[in-house]
C-alpha cells in the first residue's frame, strides 16, 4: 500500500524521522519552487518544524492536505483562518514546552542579572589577573518582584520557579485568573503598574495581532532604571527599536532575548553591539526530552489527520 506523501520544511531530528517515517513518505519544501503540479496534489499531510510561512497562497497548491503537524506551541507562522476555511486541522504540541521554557526564562534572568556571559567571557580573557570584589556587580534576585507578561502556562511554571527564590510575584494577563493567585500566590496588576514595580519583566505571551509590538517605547519608559525584560515569547512582541534605544540610552538596565524578529538578527544588528544584552538562538524548548515530547505529540496528530481522526491537539482558528 502506498504511503501518503507529507511535505517537510527543514530535514527532521534522526529521532523525529523515526517517529514519522512509518507514517508517509516525506517530501521536501524544495518542491513547492518546483511547481511539480502532480505531486503537489497528492500531498496529504504538511509537517512544520522550522516556522516556514503556510498561508492562504500556499495551501491553494496542496489541494488534497488533510492536516498540518507543527512541531512546537507557537502558530503564528501559520494562517489558521485559511486552513479553517479549506477544512485542514492543525496540530500544535500544548503542555510539551512549558517546564523546558521557564527553565530558559529563569536562565536567562539569571543571567542577565548577574554578569554569568560578561563574567565569562571576562574569566577566559586575559585581564582576569587578580579578583577585584568590585568588579561586574549585578542586580538581585531574591527578594525581588518579577512581573509576568502573561500567566499561561509556561508564564505559571516561570511563577513556580520565581517563587523558590523568594521573589514577590504579580502578574498582567488579558483576564484575570483569582485561581491562579490563590494556587501559586500570585498578585494581579495593569500592565502600568507592572511594568513600574518589576525588576524584572518577563513576556510570556503568544503572538498574535493583539500582542505584537505590545512592549514599545511608552512602555520600556514606565519600567525601572535597574529593570531587566526578558523575552521568550516571539521577537515581534517587543519593538526591537525601542528596545536598543531603551538598552543605548539607559531606560533600563538590560535584556535577555530568546527570541528576536527577524529570527536570527542581521549580523550588524544594533542589538548585536550591546553589551548589556544576553541573547540566546531560541533555545526555550531546546532540550532532548522536551524535543522527544514534541515529536510524539507531532507525530499523533499527523497521523490522526491523515486517517481523517480528530487531531489529540487541534488549535482553532
Amino acid at each position: 500500500m502506498t504511503k501518503p506523501l507529507v511535505l517537510l520544511d527543514v530535514p527532521l531530528l534522526p529521532f523525529m524521522q523515526a517517529q514519522v517515517e512509518p507514517l508517509c513518505e516525506m517530501c521536501p519544501w524544495a518542491l513547492l519552487k518546483n511547481r511539480d503540479q502532480e505531486t503537489l496534489s497528492k500531498i496529504q499531510g504538511m509537517y512544520t518544524y522550522a516556522h516556514a510561512v503556510v498561508d492562504g497562497a500556499l495551501l491553494e497548491q496542496l489541494p488534497s492536505l488533510k492536516v498540518i503537524s507543527n512541531f512546537g506551541v507557537g502558530v503564528d507562522h501559520i494562517d489558521l483562518k485559511a486552513a479553517a476555511v479549506r477544512r485542514i486541522p492543525v496540530g500544535n504540541t500544548p503542555g510539551a514546552v512549558d517546564g523546558a521554557t521557564a527553565d530558559l526564562t529563569m536562565a536567562l534572568l539569571l543571567a542577565a542579572a548577574r554578569n554569568v556571559v560578561s563574567g565569562d567571557k571576562h574569566a577566559h580573557s586575559p585581564h582576569f589577573t587578580r579578583y577585584d570584589p568590585g568588579h561586574l556587580l549585578g542586580l538581585e534576585v531574591f527578594g525581588s518582584t518579577l512581573g509576568i507578561v502573561g500567566m499561561g502556562r509556561i508564564g505559571q511554571q516561570v511563577a513556580k520557579r520565581a517563587k523558590a527564590f523568594d521573589m514577590r510575584v504579580i502578574y498582567h494577563n488579558r483576564r484575570r485568573n483569582v485561581e491562579v493567585e490563590a494556587a501559586l500566590g500570585v498578585e494581579y496588576a495593569t500592565l502600568e503598574n507592572l511594568l513600574a514595580e518589576s525588576h524584572f519583566v518577563t513576556l510570556n505571551v503568544p503572538l498574535t495581532p493583539e500582542t505584537t509590538r505590545f512592549i514599545g517605547e511608552a512602555q520600556l519608559r514606565l519600567m525601572r532604571r535597574d529593570a531587566l525584560l526578558i523575552n521568550v515569547a516571539r521577537g515581534p512582541v517587543v519593538d526591537q527599536q525601542a528596545l536598543v534605544h531603551a538598552l543605548s540610552e539607559g531606560w533600563i538596565a538590560g535584556a535577555a532575548l530568546d527570541v528576536t524578529d527577524p529570527e536570527p538578527l542581521p549580523r550588524d544588528h544594533p542589538l548585536l553591539g550591546l553589551d548589556n544584552l544576553v541573547i540566546t538562538p531560541h533555545l526555550g524548548s531546546a532540550t532532548l526530552r522536551t524535543r522527544q515530547r514534541m515529536g510524539e505529540m507531532a507525530a499523533a496528530n499527523l497521523a490522526a489527520g491523515l486517517k481523517g481522526e480528530p487531531l489529540p491537539n487541534e488549535v482553532r482558528a
